[in-house]
């Protein structure tokens, strides 16, 4: 089965940047808020879309092992503006939000019935509830309420900065969903660098990547 990998963190904190270590064309990227990577390596394999069925499409027949959906955030979001003015209200903004839930459920469903050896990285936004609780951002309780985002993914890495470094966290301090298979990663804090994460999540598993 396929990996889904959730990369979560705030605004400038290394998320997309992660990916700066990857070649041209290593991996597959889906660009689904449309804007400029913070580094100047363009992917040969991008698509612009937020549409669920051209992205799951796209990642059922790509050829690349490692595929990157940033902002996956803004599948929910985008769903959510373009759609809940037409929705009502009562029973039927009810049924839109399960709708909208359903479809980031099936985006992942889809990504683990792929082969062992495909990894995608989705990467989100975070934010903090009334309790502190850091997790990822989406459009409200009633969607979080459905559908426990961070409970689908085995691998959650959280994006800080830590003095003059942008870190991946792999544990929780208690108030975030940071969490890795045991012994995976030694530290508790790792360079953001997602090649390094491939590398390290497919060794591992003992599953084959690019050649």
């Amino acid at each position: 089965m396929g990996i889904p990998i959730l990369i979560l963190g705030k605004s400038g904190s290394g998320k997309s940047t992660s990916l700066r270590n990857f070649d041209s064309k290593e991996i597959g990227l889906i660009n689904v808020s449309k804007k400029p990577l913070p580094f100047r390596t363009k992917f040969e394999s991008t698509l612009l879309s937020d549409e669920y069925a051209t992205i799951m499409n796209a990642i059922v027949k790509t050829d690349k092992k490692s595929v990157v959906i940033d902002d996956a955030g803004y599948l929910i979001v985008n769903m959510f503006m373009k759609g809940h003015s037409k929705a009502g209200a009562g029973n039927a903004i009810f049924g839109f939000y399960n709708s909208v839930g359903d479809s980031f459920w099936t985006l992942i469903e889809t990504i683990k019935a792929l082969p062992e050896e495909k990894i995608v990285y989705l990467v989100m936004h975070e934010e903090k509830n009334d309790f502190g609780d850091i997790r990822p951002k989406t459009i409200g309780k009633i969607l979080d309420e459905k559908v426990c985002l961070e409970g689908m993914f085995t691998i959650v890495l959280r994006a800080v900065k830590d003095g003059d470094r942008h870190v991946f966290k792999t544990k929780s301090d208690g108030f975030d969903v940071s969490k890795t298979p045991m012994d995976m990663f030694k530290e508790d804090k790792i360079d953001n660098d997602l090649k390094l994460v491939d590398k390290t999540v497919r060794e591992y598993y003992m599953i084959e990547g690019d050649k």
